[in-house]
């Protein structure tokens, strides 16, 4: 049997989240390497193992993965999570790209200068709510299922659910005007394998807090 995947990266979200829910909602363990120091940094690129000196890594099957969006999508398909055929995992794919999208500019707040973070604050709520939980809210009432693909769990509903919990840290009504959204975060939300990585005590990673954003700067 294979080891567990190995992640390398820094004790926090950051590009990283997405693959940490991801593994988890497959119902996969992993093990983490944190990235604590410039030291810890350097020496996995000194090693060779960072194709384009960058994190997250993911060792997998004999592999060093690198570049959040491969090693997603290689995750998705070895797990059942990318859809049936070529039209179903294109259509996983727009989904994943909007909440990626909207998941970036809140990634990036925390490390925005207090002057410009109220704005942009005010601009990643505009766009929830505007541009894109519409877009989710009606996918869900066009075809009548408790999943954006298929009828069936996905890369693209774990995804959401990610966006929405991020999105409800900055404004937590925001989904109080998508009542087929509420319905999913609930349903998604008590899937075991997602019901889990949710408790206390999980791999999940709080919000960047300004510690965490001091400890990265030094890092990187």
């Amino acid at each position: 049997m294979a080891g567990k995947p190995k992640l390398h990266y820094t004790k926090g979200r950051g590009k990283m989240e997405s693959i940490r829910w991801l593994l988890a909602a497959a119902g996969v363990e992993f093990e983490e390497e944190f990235i604590e120091t410039k030291e810890d940094l350097e020496k996995l690129r000194n090693d060779g193992v960072l194709m384009f000196q960058q994190v997250p890594m993911v060792e997998i099957d004999g592999m060093k993965m690198v570049q959040t969006r491969a090693i997603l999508s290689y995750i998705a398909a070895k797990y059942n999570l990318y859809g049936k055929d070529l039209k179903e995992r294109a259509w996983i794919d727009m989904y994943v790209e909007g909440t990626t999208d909207l998941m970036g500019m809140i990634m990036y707040l925390p490390l925005q200068p207090a002057d410009t973070k109220e704005k942009n604050l005010a601009l990643i709520i505009e766009r929830a709510t505007n541009r894109y939980f519409p877009v989710y809210e009606k996918a869900l009432k066009d075809h009548g299922h408790d999943y954006l693909v298929g009828n069936k769990l996905s890369w693209a509903d774990i995804h959401l659910l990610e966006a929405i919990l991020m999105v409800e840290e900055c404004k937590p009504d925001i989904l109080s005007v998508f009542p087929l959204l509420q319905a999913f975060k609930g349903r998604t939300s008590n899937i075991p394998t997602i019901k889990k990585f949710l408790q206390p005590g999980s791999q999940r990673k709080p919000p960047a807090d300004e510690k965490y954003i001091a400890g990265v700067r030094k890092i990187f």
